[in-house]
């Protein structure tokens, strides 16, 4: 029987991955230039792929490209953390909640937790805990859902990368997966939402505290709310004004008769 060649990926794709294997292992740290002249000859590559590359990177949230400054990694603060964990903490819960009560296989889960069990490296461990997270949420039923936790997947895995270079807490979160696993593979689908939502809030409040803040731009719309009481209470106020002048004029006349 003849085997069937596997498809050879292409320089864009090659460099692509490799990049991004870099970005969220911490090979390449955030703010760090990204230089295509570089990139190409550490990839024994033309220039071409490895800008192509690096446009899609910047899709994705993972770099930034600028006119002046060219292309960095991206910068990491508790305002991304707070952007990118709060869509987590609103769609990866119900996703899971859904792949458990249609009774999906979560095995690709437990595979991904013995991985990141056994790994003996950072960037072993940082990508089996990715693996782990979408193995939850694939299966929920619903593709869309899946690929909008998937737009999101990169720039949580930048996040984790950077607090885990500062605070590495990887046994706790391990603690966590088997925990959000077990319940799961008990088909506790409420409980493993549950534990799944305490899981992602505890690490971004844990890695990002000042994340837990109102975002600036909220701002804005709660003096919009706070207006209308406050030309409520100033019409009032005119009111009254305009009643006790009335009176005292009323009392004038009275004075003069």
């Amino acid at each position: 029987m003849t085997s069937v060649p596997m498809p050879i990926p292409s320089r864009t794709q090659f460099v692509l991955d490799a990049i991004k294997h870099r970005i969220l292992t911490g090979q390449l740290t955030p703010g760090q230039a990204l230089v295509e002249t570089e990139l190409a000859a550490q990839f024994g590559v033309s220039k071409t792929p490895v800008r192509e590359a690096l446009k899609t990177l910047a899709g994705t949230g993972l770099v930034v490209m600028s006119q002046y400054k060219g292309v960095t990694v991206r910068m990491v603060d508790a305002d991304m953390a707070r952007e990118v964990y709060d869509v987590r903490l609103l769609l990866e819960p119900e996703a899971l909640r859904r792949a458990v009560r249609r009774g999906a296989s979560l095995e690709e889960a437990r595979d991904a937790l013995t991985r990141a069990d056994r790994a003996t490296d950072t960037a072993e461990r940082s990508l089996a805990n990715r693996e782990f997270h979408r193995a939850l949420y694939l299966p929920c039923g619903n593709p869309l859902l899946g690929r909008m936790l998937d737009e999101v997947r990169d720039q949580a895995a930048l996040v984790s990368a950077v607090a885990w270079a500062t605070d590495p807490s990887w046994e706790r979160e391990a603690g966590e997966h088997r925990e959000i696993l077990r319940l799961a593979l008990a088909g506790d689908a409420d409980g493993a939402a549950d534990a799944l939502r305490a899981h992602i809030a505890s690490f971004v409040r844990r890695a990002y505290p000042d994340a837990e803040q109102e975002p600036t731009q909220h701002q804005p719309q709660a003096r919009q709310r706070q207006e209308p009481q406050q030309q409520e209470t100033q019409q009032q106020a005119r009111q009254q004004q305009e009643q006790a002048r009335q009176q005292q004029q009323a009392r004038q006349e009275e004075g003069q008769e």
